[in-house]
């Protein structure tokens, strides 16, 4: 890889990477992206290659991608190197790694070039900007869009690792609706207003939402916690923990164990068809080192309203690394196509 400059270097490979991608390369800005590498410490983290879409099973509400047997589509779309790597289509609405390896596939055609790398370095303290990526010499952006996304907070247990896409997951509004959930009891770990809102949300469909949190009161907000103490869907259990996911290899999730937080507190086991994880998400800008301004939650700021301009001149941000409400794969999308838009006219204004 040569240092040469370039005129767009996008970080990221998510569904905000790949649309801003799409749309460059259809603006003839040639971009560059930086997928991010094949590591274990990656795959730990959530940040393969792909974003966290790809670890995400049946995905329902991406529009376009109704039910259907896209096995065919697929097959032709695209590289029989990388098709011969997914797992086969099963005739369902399409799923995480499929809906990713398209969007890759798409960005691709248009002339995207890829390079499967981490950035670990940027420079943004002058024009053209310096990213360093783990292998090669530095490479020099004109601009820069900032995709990295953000991560899901896990507890860290075997079993949680286990049983992840079979029944354990971080998102209620990409996983709730799934058929496995449907009418059968489930778990939430949290006790702030992300998890109440996923269990209010997970009671449209569940039979039960047992709401797990550690201490004695919900930490959400006063108007949350009410609705979900009303809600004769949702039992709360306080002063418990997750200790461990349930199951088996046949079918997923069947239940978990909970240890007490309080002195003497017994362990109880309950049955569950699901378990998700809402304590919190971690936006990935630790490499970043403080060059752009980042809310107290070290999420991106975008300083212009219904734009995807950052603190500095000529770097965007795309996706859930600046978005810590919507974070839905359809909104990152959007964030990316208006980023590209964005990054083209910066630098028509800037006359590259």
């Amino acid at each position: 890889m040569s240092s040469s400059l370039e005129h767009l270097v996008i970080i990221g490979s998510g569904p905000a990477g790949w649309s801003a991608a799409t749309y460059a390369a259809r603006a003839q800005l040639k971009p560059l992206v930086f997928e991010g590498a094949i590591t274990e410490e990656n795959r730990m983290a959530g940040t393969l290659p792909l974003g966290q879409l790809a670890l995400t099973s049946e995905v329902e509400n991406y529009a376009g991608f109704p039910a259907g047997n896209l096995g065919g589509f697929l097959d032709s779309a695209l590289p029989t190197e990388r098709r011969s790597m997914m797992a086969p289509h099963e005739g369902h609405g399409v799923t995480g790694p499929e809906l990713m390896e398209l969007m890759r596939q798409q960005a691709v055609n248009f002339g995207t070039r890829i390079i499967t790398d981490d950035i670990v370095r940027v420079d943004f303290s002058k024009r053209p900007f310096v990213l360093e990526p783990v292998d090669g010499p530095p490479v020099h952006a004109k601009c820069v869009i900032v995709a990295t996304g953000a991560s899901a907070n896990w507890l860290g247990l075997p079993s949680e690792e286990r049983f992840k896409n079979r029944g354990v997951s971080a998102c209620a509004v990409c996983d709730g609706a799934l058929p496995r959930f449907r009418n059968k009891p489930i778990v939430v770990v949290g006790g702030g207003d992300s998890a109440v809102e996923e269990a209010t949300y997970l009671s449209k469909f569940a039979s039960t939402v047992h709401l797990v949190h550690r201490r004695d009161a919900l930490r959400a907000s006063k108007i949350m916690a009410t609705r979900a103490l009303e809600n004769p869907k949702i039992k709360i259990h306080f002063n418990s923990a997750l200790a461990e996911v349930l199951g088996d290899d046949t079918g997923g999730v069947t239940g978990v164990r909970l240890g007490s937080t309080a002195a003497g507190g017994q362990e109880t086991t309950i049955e569950a068809a699901g378990v998700f994880l809402a304590i919190g998400h971690t936006p990935n800008t630790g490499f970043l080192n403080g060059q752009l301004e980042l809310t107290p939650k070290k999420y991106i700021v975008w300083k212009q309203h219904f734009r995807t301009a950052t603190s500095v001149e000529g770097v965007f941000a795309a996706g859930d690394v600046a978005d810590d409400y919507y974070r839905q794969a359809i909104s990152a999308a959007g964030t990316g196509c208006m980023s590209a838009l964005d990054a083209e006219r910066w630098l028509a204004e800037h006359g590259e």
